[in-house]
């Protein structure tokens, strides 16, 4: 074997990563010595992190709250609610989740995060289901295992784990550390409570007012082709599968968009649900501001078009752009380039002749990742509503569901009548550390790695012991890198016990995906669920993936792919068969639908409540103004005059933003905002969720922080005098006394906006 060198980056990130394993593995097994280590989801209602309080029972729920639904006269549609909430979290202090880019915390907002509620019930009320997208990289299973008790307390039995969908949209720019297994624990760099409980509460008060806003109304659905905005990333590993089954489709990704329309009966538009097949990473991983990336745009886009005269997450129409079989499907539809020299690294490994792949990467069709998620998010929206617009085909049909836990590590698969094979305990293989050309790692490993590095080897069996031979033979071929399903302390690594869900509108299935398919897993899958239905007498069903829903278990590639290793490869934790098991339990829930016997299903073992985790690695520190100074006061003003199409920029004296996640006095941390002559007074224009605005928060030493607010004046605004607001808040801290956090604001001196006419 050639002799293994190293540059000097890899070298340092060796050096570093020996020194943090250390440490890290010694606070985990002080903590794990030290403190509990598991409770049961089922009989822990008094130990969850909630701020609702009260025990759990299975012999008698808490009496079922319902609307009084009024009698409607030959009345075939559904009860339709919509509701939107903000589940921002953090936007400092905490690292962004989707890259695992070590740095990449976040600095600041783009755009708010919001979870976006759906519910449709039959129309005696007696069958429902709430879908709800949430503006997230995915749902963890802590985050849903916490919701649904919280909608128990409030609902009793009328939202349910087999009723209730959470499906993340998968933007690469919301904050981590809402996690419970300890890989996530440590990607995120702790375990955030104030984050957790600000999400949690939001995606309850979407449900909330989805409830609330229950009425009669129609259900239309459309289906288009979106064309421009996606490339496959592995295109290599598609090509492996069968050519037989390539043939049948005309490109290697899904562009069908499905839509749903929700009208009231008098035909007032309600909202949308879309399902779209793409990845939310138009913002690449040197991006620092919370976003919801291109589908949050679209969304944005969408609600701003029905919500005239609302500020950006206001108004009574709501759209969810939720995520599909996205796995293999780049918005970064220039393709990967080397970056040094411009040529093309499209390649099995994806990497170049010049720096490897590090240098190999892909961009969208803008001149920055700002103006790339808009182009693409724009067409999304464009063909959405295209689609919105012209549905005229109702949905019509009970609402039924069925759900189950399942032990992903230990499925048997009967893949033909001599043949059954197994799922394996999680791992990751080599190829998950090299990323993606959306976003590359910076070490020097490739795509397409097929075996293992004696280094890289025998430090990981130094720190974290070797895996078993069990282990390395099922996920065969994959060069396990990561025996997350051997690793238990402070707590498992990765789930075992994950969700099965489906949902059906009549004709339509919604089917719950606990990760990432590929383009072609979501073909079969999709296909094989549809025979399913018509083979116990549900004809014509249309099958819809809803992805990253309700728990994370990163990809699920197709057989054939799995064998080249590439990034998504290597990510499908489950081994070589995980697809075909998802499409075994999806079958099982299928023909328990068609067939009316969901109510013999088991419910199967239920996942794990962990306590005691890793909490966040970065204090917190009081803040401070300078000498002379108070918070909120301007260190730069605004100029005295700008034109339509310059930016405004404000500094103030700033606060640490995620002091107002704890304390949410203020709703925006800040406000554009026009002097109108009529009332006298000041008229809110822009909000922090605006696309025109963006929030920066930089930080200085010694509880110090600067805020800086951009404006981006659009075409559209209005000549006339305007000022900007910022709302923060300060974290005090006296000797011997508890932290109090205090709100303040500051406000800009006015400035005029003139036309360019």
């Amino acid at each position: 074997m050639a002799k293994r060198t190293f540059s000097t980056l890899e070298a340092f990130l060796i050096f570093l990563l020996v020194i943090m394993t250390v440490i890290t593995v010694a606070l985990l097994t002080l903590l794990f010595v030290t403190s509990g280590t598991i409770e049961n989801h089922k009989d822990s209602g008094n130990h969850w992190s909630s701020t609702t309080q009260g025990s759990r029972t299975t012999q008698s729920p808490p009496i079922t709250q319902t609307p009084d639904f009024p009698s409607f006269q030959n009345f075939s549609g559904y009860y339709i609610g919509v509701g939107r909430a903000d589940c921002t979290g953090q936007v400092s202090d905490i690292n962004l989740m989707g890259y695992g880019k070590n740095g990449q915390n976040a600095r600041g907002l783009l755009t708010r995060l919001f979870s976006r509620a759906f519910i449709l019930a039959d129309p005696d009320g007696s069958n429902r289901m709430a879908f709800v997208s949430v503006e997230l990289c995915m749902i963890s299973q802590r985050l849903r295992l916490e919701v649904l008790k919280r909608l128990e307390s409030k609902y009793g039995s009328l939202y349910r784990r087999d009723n209730v969908i959470l499906s993340a949209i998968h933007t690469h720019s919301g904050p981590a550390g809402f996690f419970q297994y300890t890989l996530y624990i440590l990607a995120s760099e702790g375990f955030s409570n104030r984050t957790f409980q600000y999400i949690v509460s939001g995606i309850v008060k979407s449900i909330d007012i989805a409830h609330t806003n229950l009425k009669p109304g129609k259900i239309l659905i459309n289906k288009g082709n979106v064309p421009n905005v996606q490339i496959n990333r592995s295109p290599s590993s598609y090509l492996l599968n069968p050519q037989s089954e390539r043939a049948r489709y005309s490109s290697n990704t899904d562009k069908e968009m499905l839509v749903l329309k929700l009208v009231d009966l008098n035909g007032e538009d309600l909202g949308l649900i879309s399902w779209f097949a793409i990845h939310p990473v138009s913002m690449n991983n040197s991006n620092h501001l919370v976003n919801s990336d291109n589908m949050g745009y679209a969304a944005y886009l969408f609600e701003q078009e029905k919500n005239k005269g609302y500020l950006p997450g206001q108004g009574p129409f709501v759209a969810g752009f939720a995520s599909s079989n996205l796995g293999d499907v780049s918005p970064n539809i220039l393709g990967p380039h080397c970056v040094n020299t411009g040529e093309s690294c499209d390649n099995d490994k994806s990497t170049c002749p010049n720096g490897g792949p590090s240098m190999c990467m892909a961009s969208g069709p803008g001149q920055d990742m700002f103006e790339s998620t808009q182009i693409i998010g724009r067409i999304i929206y464009q063909k959405a509503k295209e689609l919105y617009a012209s549905a005229t085909q109702e949905v019509t049909g009970p609402v039924l569901a069925a759900h189950q836990w399942v032990n992903m590590t230990d499925v048997s698969v009967q893949l033909n009548a001599t043949h059954t094979v197994k799922t394996c305990k999680p791992a990751l293989g080599y190829s998950f550390a090299a990323g993606t050309i959306d976003g590359v790692s910076g070490l020097n490993i490739t795509q397409g790695t097929t075996e293992g590095d004696q280094f890289w080897d025998t430090l990981r069996d130094q720190l974290l012991g070797k895996p078993s031979e069990e282990i390395i033979e099922c996920q065969k071929p994959k060069p396990i890198l990561l025996h997350t399903g051997e690793l238990t302390k402070p707590h498992p690594w990765q789930p075992d016990i994950v969700d099965v869900q489906i949902v059906t509108l009549g004709s339509l299935a919604i089917a719950a995906i606990p990760g990432e398919f590929t383009t072609m897993s979501g073909r079969r899958f999709r296909e094989a669920i549809k025979e399913e239905f018509a083979l116990y007498g549900m004809k014509d069903m249309t099958v819809v993936i809803a992805g990253l829903s309700n728990v994370y278990t990163h990809y699920i590639t197709t057989y054939e792919e799995y064998q080249a290793q590439r990034y998504e490869a290597a990510s499908t934790i489950y081994g070589p068969h995980t697809l075909s098991a998802y499409i075994q339990l999806f079958r099982d829930l299928a023909k328990a639908i068609a067939t009316d016997t969901v109510a013999n299903m088991s419910s199967g073992p239920e996942p794990p409540f962990f306590k005691n985790l890793i909490a966040s690695i970065i204090p917190n520190i009081a803040d401070r103004a300078p000498i002379g100074k108070h918070f909120g006061d301007v260190l730069q003003p605004a100029k005295p005059e700008y034109r339509v199409g310059e930016v405004v920029e404000v500094v103030f004296v700033g606060a640490n933003p995620k002091n107002s996640a704890e304390n949410q006095t203020h709703q925006t941390f800040l406000t554009v905002e026009k002097y109108e002559d009529s009332v006298a007074d000041w008229q809110i224009m822009y909000n922090d969720a605006s696309w025109e605005t963006r929030f920066y928060w930089d930080k200085g030493i010694l509880g110090l922080s600067n805020a800086t607010i951009y404006w981006h004046i659009p075409d559209t605004a209005y000549p006339g005098i305007y000022r900007i607001r910022y709302f923060g808040h300060n974290r005090k801290q006296e000797l011997l006394k508890p932290a109090v956090i205090l709100a303040f604001e500051g406000i800009s001196s006015p400035f005029e906006v003139v036309t360019t006419w």
